[in-house]
């Protein structure tokens, strides 16, 4: 079992590399890591010497004044170092880099200098250490006018907002989770050299041909909750990023229109431009189904008869999200990924609800990892 210790944890790419590291606890232990250890030499000495490998990723990235993000981002490394070498710790260390090493920027020359550093401990140690230059990074619950201008267009559309391009550029892109897989893969070569690993981008667009598929989610699925088309991996990260902004306690549940007559009700449960599988099941009263959660599936929960809680929690948090529905007003609740979920029968008869997922059921690799809502 490894120990993987990971600075700046809480931060996006951080969060997202815990939260992948939790899903095998057979194999990975998760060394704890605050910003506030970098204050305290004892706790930062008493961090790297229980690391097997060490994830780098606390950085300043945004300042007023260009020379503290230079400054900063020196010191941190420089202080990881120093609490290696008096412990004489020996783990791999993983260093977060970026394209911007190319510019004359504060942040990319503090890059730079950081991994030169790493390099030159690594030589004299006798350690592995693989220096990555990471592309653009998006993802879900990113930071808006911070992390990605993806995060802000996200939020700016799901909040009435009108989102503005200041330069039109062609940008080569990552969604998080792959470039968390490839960490993972470093992590478990476990090889003992210096290298240097420029990561390719998975996807290639103009920001403006972005913004224009994103439009295109908050027309069809904000206002008419239609399943957009998700035809490739990059659709399907960008509609995942996309709904991560989305208050869910305003949105959900989606009411359906009901077409009544004298012969009954006819209800439009749902509107793909996009493939999978859907499913129905019945639940006996008292019943609850679910407990677990999906980090790329996209989902629909749809009550058409019978009385319905759902609950769903974002995992490593606690605030707890819950909507009743109920068949005399067919709607539906759509899962965030990495929101673990349940639904229960709360009424007195038979439950029925449909499932939509935009993608096949695949035993070998199902996409679901069980965690209680509460």
């Amino acid at each position: 079992m490894k120990r993987i210790g990971i600075t700046g944890k809480s931060g996006f790419i951080g969060t997202h590399l815990a939260n992948n590291i939790f899903l095998y606890k057979d194999k990975y232990e998760l060394i704890d890591f605050e910003d506030s250890y970098f204050q305290n030499e004892e706790q930062l000495k008493s961090f790297v010497k229980q690391c097997d490998v060490i994830v780098h990723l606390a950085a300043l990235n945004r300042h007023s004044e260009p020379d503290e993000i230079l400054k900063t981002n020196i010191r941190l490394v420089e202080q990881l170092i120093e609490a290696l070498e008096t412990t004489i710790s020996k783990p791999h260390i993983i260093f977060s880099s970026s394209t911007q090493e190319e510019r004359e920027n504060a942040y990319g020359s503090s890059k730079k200098k950081g991994r030169e550093l790493f390099e030159s401990w690594a030589d004299r140690n006798k350690c592995g250490f693989t220096g990555l230059i990471i592309p653009n990074v998006f993802g879900p619950f990113g930071v808006p006018f911070h992390n990605s201008f993806i995060s802000t267009f996200s939020y700016q559309l799901t909040h009435n907002q009108e989102p503005k391009i200041e330069i039109d550029a062609e940008v080569g892109l990552i969604y998080v989770d792959e470039l968390v897989k490839q960490i993972l893969s470093i992590i478990e070569k476990d090889e003992k050299s210096i290298k240097i690993e420029r990561l390719a981008e998975t996807s290639r667009y103009k920001v403006s041909d972005i913004l224009k598929i994103m439009e295109s989610y908050k027309s069809d699925y904000i206002d008419k909750a239609i399943i957009p088309e998700l035809d490739s991996n990059f659709k399907r990260n960008l509609f995942n990023t996309f709904r991560s902004y989305i208050d869910l306690n305003s949105h959900f549940p989606f009411h359906y229109k009901l077409n009544s007559d004298e012969r009954g009700t006819f209800v439009e449960t749902m509107k793909l431009n996009t493939g999978g599988q859907v499913s129905y099941s019945t639940t006996n009263p008292g019943i609850t189904r679910g407990n677990h959660f999906h980090t790329r599936k996209i989902e629909r929960f749809a009550v058409i008869k019978g009385a319905a809680s759902i609950k769903m929690r974002k995992i490593n948090t606690k605030e707890i999200f819950e909507f009743k529905l109920n068949g005399s007003e067919p709607s539906f609740v759509d899962m965030p990924i990495w929101f673990t979920h349940n639904i229960t029968n709360t009424g007195q008869s038979e439950l029925i609800t449909m499932f939509w997922i935009n993608e096949f059921y695949d035993e070998k690799d199902a996409d679901t990892f069980f965690e209680k809502v509460e």
